[in-house]
């Protein structure tokens, strides 16, 4: 199974993670198949809050979660934070909405019917 988790580098007493995607069974800092992004939990976030800065590429996080990644606790509420969740759902409810959606019929003479 592929999963998405973070990945810990940097110095002792300043830790600093990057997000990977890589295979289950791997070690935490082992072989990885792709970075996409990064977490510096830190540093000061570009809102202001102290929760750390969140660095992460949209396009591939969504790609993986497509092909059936699962992330682990802590890489799920990272993204989260950086609204990667939320405008999948926001995609995927729109697709549901769109392919549920009714046409308006036309009568035979060409004109949408109006009510009545």
């Amino acid at each position: 199974m592929v999963r998405i988790r973070l990945r810990r580098v940097g110095r002792k007493n300043a830790p600093l993670f990057r997000i990977v995607v890589a295979d289950s069974e791997s070690p935490r800092d082992g072989r990885f198949v792709e970075v996409i992004g990064q977490y510096a939990p830190r540093e000061v976030a570009a809102d202001g809050s102290k929760k750390g800065r969140i660095s992460i590429q949209v396009e591939r996080a969504h790609y993986w979660l497509d092909v059936g990644a699962q992330p682990s606790d802590t890489v799920r509420s990272l993204l989260r934070r950086a609204g990667v969740l939320k405008a999948r759902h926001e995609a995927r409810i729109a697709r549901g909405r769109q392919a549920s959606a009714v046409p308006v019929r036309d009568d035979a003479d060409g004109s949408a019917t109006a009510g009545h």
